[in-house]
């Protein structure tokens, strides 16, 4: 099995200098979170190394798509889904985008030298969880949960705040690895108050860690179809084990 070089935080972050933002909101953005060359590496594999599925929830319902080949919808069916996914979650939670499970498969044993994997690896090393606890000024996170996320065109995430029972989240995390992104396009990480306006919105910049307390609302918006291209970007919680 091929080795893949390590990625690497860049070495001139300062995150106890962040604290006091971070508390304020429970929430930061940090550009230039990996060195460049990192960066690049990562953009590339999103790009050419990826397996990718499409996932599609409604309330508790859950559809895992093949892209290409054998179960692949066609276009008809596909544009059908698409009516049923806006019908039933104009009042609930929904979601469509594409993802591969990077923590799946590496806790399964299922290292196939991509790498993501090596993306698993820095996510869960010492390094990437003192930052975090630097940052947050909390001892208790213990480890990364992690599965790449493409937004194509017409793919969106409704709100909703990351609580799960018995899930021990701390944390939610999206690493962007999106070199050019526009705010008309859609794709911005929102964060809603409690009256459902608007309270701040992060645009997927290149190499940028976006972080927030759970639980709190949030949502992604719909991806426009003059997107010039994908939203790319790992994403996850990172968690205590109880």
């Amino acid at each position: 099995m091929p080795q893949q070089a390590p990625l690497s935080l860049d070495p001139g972050l300062t995150p106890k200098a962040w604290r006091e933002a971070f508390a304020a909101n429970g929430r930061l953005h940090v550009p230039g979170i990996l060195t460049a060359d990192s960066a690049a590496r990562l953009h590339a594999a999103l790009t050419i190394d990826t397996p990718w599925s499409g996932v599609v929830g409604v309330g508790t319902k859950l559809w895992n798509l093949p892209l290409d080949g054998p179960g692949a919808l066609s276009a008809a069916d596909d544009a059908a889904l698409d009516r049923q996914v806006a019908e039933e979650t104009r009042a609930g939670f929904g979601f469509r985008f594409d993802n591969f499970r990077v923590s799946d498969e590496v806790e399964a044993g299922r290292r196939e030298g991509r790498l993501l994997e090596a993306a698993y690896d820095l996510l869960n090393g010492e390094a990437f969880l003192d930052f975090v606890r630097d940052l947050t000024g909390d001892p208790r996170p213990e480890y990364c949960d992690c599965q790449a996320t493409r937004y194509r065109p017409g793919h969106f995430l409704t709100e909703h705040d990351d609580h799960a029972d018995g899930k021990n989240r701390l944390y939610a995390y999206v690493l962007n690895l999106t070199p050019q992104w526009r705010g008309d396009w859609g794709g911005l990480l929102l964060f809603l108050d409690g009256d459902g306006h608007v309270s701040e919105g992060y645009t997927p910049s290149f190499n940028a860690l976006n972080i927030f307390r759970v639980p709190q609302k949030h949502a992604v918006s719909y991806v426009t179809p003059h997107a010039a291209g994908p939203r790319l970007s790992l994403t996850g919680w990172i968690r205590t084990r109880g």
